[in-house]
């Protein structure tokens, strides 16, 4: 039972503050045993008449590899065996069975499909496979450019005519969430589900999009299904974030450990790894929450993820130098504003506001190049200007988030500018919204409380910002100390008969 939820758990023994098996290990490709759902061992497969199936990955790897050597199965019988799969046969193969491709082969692959549509440009086929990994590259690496680049590649694969290739569809579905526009990931998303309801892609851009809009009942359905159609890793991963968003910590944590360590690969190693990573910091465990992230940064070295959850939990710990250092490596590895907003904070926390001008104005210049590319940015900007700049501008912003994409993010972030911009009053019913419908983290509690302060609910004010320092006492190396500051001045409760 979940102590904090009163929802029942997983069932699962698993604790997930016990260091992981092989963290500290190079990640070993490992079949899941014993596994409701999850595929047997080769030998356990009964074999055809005529020889063993080749699995899916190995077909495209053979036609990527140009063919095998010649083996003997145990009928007796010739078969070809599978040369071992190119770069670029691995992205494919990663992309076909819905798991994240590690950075080098997706590369290999947008080299090969460049020259593949160079010699064939009416291929459409090759067009939305190059489309496909250019989207998923421009999300996984925030760079200006890569999004347009995505974008014409996938609309020239549909430009060709005849019936719409899944893979275009499933792209512009990851195109459009990197975008963070998750009306446009839910269209094109529900597009390709219904194109092809058999493929993992699809339901993977659903899970994210659907809480984006709102819709959690969508998210459950997507779930559901996506379980069905591959067990595994790369479903637990999907469900540890839904759980996550619900609030029901207890079922995330245990999920994505599972994940982790069933990982098949590195970079789906890496994955699982970055989000066990979150949900420890989220809980307040920043030693574990910084295991989590380096062994997530051993298994794919990239992974701006897990680079700016190590260095969030650095802060956390007080290590601030070795902090900022693993802040400029996130920045290295994906020029996101909201890592600049954080890096700059803590520089602001260690008394460096020149510094920290410097980086919120970074931030600023980042999310101008990104929204000419086609990337919202209302949701960092509106922060920024809401803790560092203009609340008014910050209230714009939002307003138009909110309306856009209804959830309780979108909320809770309109309800702090509002607050900012001193309209407490207005605040109040949107940050209660985010703090019951959303995740249960310390931020959206620290705001409800500040709100509360300033409406002079003393015993509210109180709770919540208790509530926000026992959920994550290092939530912010900003806004933790100046909770722990303001509770101190509230004092404690008065006990006692009320006033006559």
């Amino acid at each position: 039972m979940d102590r904090e939820t009163g929802r029942p758990g997983t069932g699962l023994r698993t604790d997930p503050r016990t260091p992981l098996p092989g963290v500290a290990r190079a990640p070993r490709p490992r079949l899941a045993q014993g596994v409701p759902g999850a595929p047997p061992p080769p030998a356990a497969r009964r074999p055809h008449r005529r020889g063993l199936r080749l699995s899916a990955a190995v077909g495209v790897g053979l036609l990527l590899a140009g063919g095998g050597v010649v083996a003997v199965d145990r009928l007796g019988q010739d078969r070809a065996a599978p040369a071992p799969l190119t770069p670029a046969g691995r992205a494919l193969a990663a992309a076909g069975a819905g798991r994240p491709a590690a950075l080098a082969d997706l590369a290999a692959l947008i080299g090969e499909r460049r020259e593949r549509v160079r010699r064939a440009p009416a291929d459409p086929a090759s067009w939305a496979v190059l489309g496909a990994a250019l989207a998923e590259r421009a999300a996984r690496s925030g760079a200006p450019g890569a999004y347009t680049e995505a974008e014409r590649a996938l609309q020239r694969a549909l430009a060709q005519g005849g019936t719409p290739d899944v893979r275009a569809l499933t792209g512009l579905a990851v195109l459009a969430a990197a975008r963070q526009d998750w009306a446009g990931a839910v269209r094109w998303g529900e597009a390709a589900r219904d194109r092809a309801p058999g493929r993992v892609g699809a339901y993977r851009v659903l899970l994210e999009a659907y809480p984006g809009t709102g819709d959690a009942e969508g998210a459950d359905r997507a779930l559901e299904r996506l379980r069905k159609v591959r067990p595994g890793p790369v479903a637990e991963v999907a469900a540890a974030w839904v759980h996550r968003e619900r609030g029901w910590r207890e079922d995330a944590e245990a999920t994505v450990y599972d994940a982790a360590a069933r990982a098949a690969t590195p970079a789906e190693r890496a994955a699982a790894l970055s989000r066990a990573g979150d949900l420890a910091w989220e809980r307040g465990e920043a030693e574990t929450a910084l295991a989590r992230y380096e062994g997530a940064l051993r298994a794919e070295p990239e992974h701006d993820g897990a680079a700016a959850g190590r260095a969030r939990a650095l802060a956390g710990l007080g290590r601030s130098e070795e902090a900022l250092t693993a802040w400029a490596r996130a920045r290295a590895a994906a020029p996101r504003p909201g890592y600049a907003v954080e890096s700059g904070e803590l520089l602001l926390a260690l008394g460096r506001s020149a510094e920290a001008a410097d980086h919120f104005a970074l931030a600023r210049h980042q999310a101008a190049a990104l929204a000419r590319d086609g990337v919202r940015q209302e949701p960092v900007l509106g922060r920024l200007e809401a803790d560092h700049g203009d609340p008014a501008e910050a209230v714009r912003l939002l307003t138009e988030e909110h309306r856009r994409h209804p959830g309780p993010a979108a909320s809770g972030a309109l309800g702090w500018a509002l607050h900012k911009a001193g309209r407490s009053a207005e605040a109040l019913p949107r940050l209660r919204a985010a703090v019951k419908d959303g995740p249960n983290t310390a931020r959206p509690a620290y705001h409800l409380g500040m709100v509360h302060l300033a409406l002079g609910e003393r015993g509210a004010a109180r709770r919540q910002l208790t509530r926000a320092l026992r959920l994550a006492p290092q939530f912010s190396p900003l806004h933790a100390e100046r909770a722990r500051r303001e509770l101190a001045a509230l004092g404690e409760p008065a006990w006692g008969p009320p006033p006559a």
